[in-house]
């Protein structure tokens, strides 16, 4: 696997899976068979891929010729590019020059503006979301693990204390989370870890404790993202609000 940072790494198999449970090579191998094309995928095993990427990748930007699964072992990752095998791996890609006709970088100048929704009177507070160690995405397989299910077994509200004692609730109260798109439920979680005007909320979970029916859908006017991880919001607790207010 290649991380963040660009080194690559050996991930090993914890264990063999289970009789009748195919690997991802063996599925993809046999779906080519069934397409007609299963002379060009002969693999039994990880390595083989890895020898065709390295000859696939040779002389591009993303050159991984060079690296080895002994050269991976020796130096506890290697970093691409590696075009070659005595060549030591490129820690710092853009060290020395970037891939422009000049060699230098490009910089575009970008006034700044705010977020397509703000706080205001009505609804005080910034949201935002993000993940919890876990659980991963929609939660589809980590959700169905026991150990990760006492980990985390539903999503939270987390609050500075501050803001918690201004608004009169105290950690583990639930609450409702009201955004100009919809309601959710969720327990307080009061930490001096996040900013007193913002509220944070993970992702992982559906139905009334699904904060994605919060967020806002507005799009960044360059690169077209959603603002999913900013937007305003406000807080009640689960007494003070009508069960109509909730659904």
């Amino acid at each position: 696997m290649t991380n963040l940072e660009g080194r690559v790494l050996r991930r090993r198999r914890a264990f063999a899976p289970p009789p009748g449970v195919l690997t991802d090579i063996e599925v993809l191998c046999e779906l080519a068979r069934r397409m007609g094309k299963g002379q060009f995928f002969t693999f039994n095993g990880a390595r083989q891929i890895f020898a065709e990427l390295r000859q696939a990748s040779a002389g591009g930007i993303a050159d991984y010729s060079g690296i080895t699964y002994e050269k991976i072992e020796a130096t506890g990752g290697v970093f691409w590019p590696c075009p070659a095998e005595d060549h030591p791996g490129t820690p710092r890609l853009f060290q020395y020059s970037f891939p422009t006709p000049t060699g230098k970088a490009r910089f575009h100048a970008i006034r700044h503006q705010l977020p397509a929704e703000v706080p205001d009177a009505d609804y005080p507070l910034y949201l935002t979301t993000g993940r919890v160690l876990a659980q991963y995405q929609s939660g589809t397989q980590t959700q169905r693990i026991t150990q990760l299910r006492e980990m985390a077994a539903e999503p939270f509200a987390e609050i500075h204390p501050s803001t918690a004692r201004r608004y009169e609730i105290a950690d583990g109260d639930t609450v409702a989370l009201k955004t100009r798109r919809g309601t959710a439920i969720f327990k307080i979680k009061a930490t001096t870890n996040i900013r007193e005007d913002t509220i944070f909320v993970p992702f992982h979970w559906s139905g009334r404790q699904s904060v994605n029916r919060l967020t806002n859908p507005a799009l960044d006017p360059l690169s077209r993202m959603p603002e999913f991880k900013v937007c305003a919001v406000r807080i009640k607790s689960i007494t003070q609000t009508a069960v109509e207010d909730m659904l």
